[in-house]
């Protein structure tokens, strides 16, 4: 949701970050890591936005329509949304949001206790994967949250080692987790003024090396520990398309 933050500066360009969600998934995108948060004093009790440091414009039911209408006309591709962080939230209105999700996609949402292969999904019908990172036991459509691993810098060489060495030692067995390959900025950085500039031109500028470790999986392997991959404006290279291929590993084995 980086195309949507709510910037008050006169540097920032929100309409140049990242392309909106509707041309992501139209891209290829399956994967999105959303945080959510309760704007304070908001005098709408359950309103609640997407944020990255900034609140977004959109509202989450918003957005997670926008979703429902898109998994509505391509009924075979699934989607993972992870929501995460969720500040500013009292317990009820974490109950609203669930029953707002449960009720927006209904029969879309993959169970918990489901095993999600491509034909399963095809044939049920359930193809929205709901990742809540947050006690929702009661509510058989949600997930639990998916690990994700990067590297917490703005060193690309480093981000690998980190991943490397993270998906041998903590990648969970029989579940998901996300290989991150998202470049952060330093704590003390004006991140949000400059993010534009800064962030956007370090994760191009790098995103070839990035790229060439994404190449270098194997899915297919007896070892295999890549699963999902993600990262910021995921519109510039290849990137979506160099991650759809390593299925094609998978297909000639």
């Amino acid at each position: 949701m980086g195309y949507d933050l709510d910037m008050d500066s006169s540097i920032v360009e929100p309409d140049s970050l990242e392309v909106n969600i509707i041309q992501q998934l139209d891209a290829g995108v399956r994967y999105f890591d959303l945080r959510v948060a309760r704007k304070l004093n908001d005098t709408n009790p359950t309103r609640l936005y997407f944020y990255h440091g900034l609140y977004t414009h959109s509202d989450v039911e918003t957005v997670l329509g926008m979703f429902n209408d898109w998994a509505e006309r391509h009924p075979k591709e699934i989607l993972v949304v992870a929501l995460s962080h969720f500040k500013g939230m009292e317990e009820p209105i974490h109950i609203h949001l669930l029953n707002f999700i449960t009720t927006l996609f209904g029969a879309k949402l993959i169970h918990k206790t489901d095993h999600p292969t491509l034909q399963f999904c095809w044939e049920s019908g359930r193809h929205v994967l709901i990742s809540y990172d947050f006690p929702a036991n009661q509510y058989p459509g949600m997930w639990r949250k998916i690990p994700y691993f990067y590297g917490n810098t703005m060193e690309p060489s480093e981000v690998i080692t980190v991943l490397d060495e993270m998906l041998q030692t903590q990648r969970p067995p029989n579940y998901f987790c996300v290989c991150g390959l998202n470049l952060t900025l330093p704590e003390d950085f004006s991140a949000f003024k400059y993010l534009g500039k800064t962030l956007k031109s370090a994760t191009i500028k790098d995103m070839s090396t990035l790229l060439d470790w994404v190449k270098r999986q194997d899915p297919g392997a007896p070892n295999a520990c890549v699963n999902i991959i993600a990262t910021d404006f995921v519109n510039y290279l290849d990137f979506v398309s160099t991650v759809i291929k390593l299925n094609d590993k998978l297909m000639v084995k």
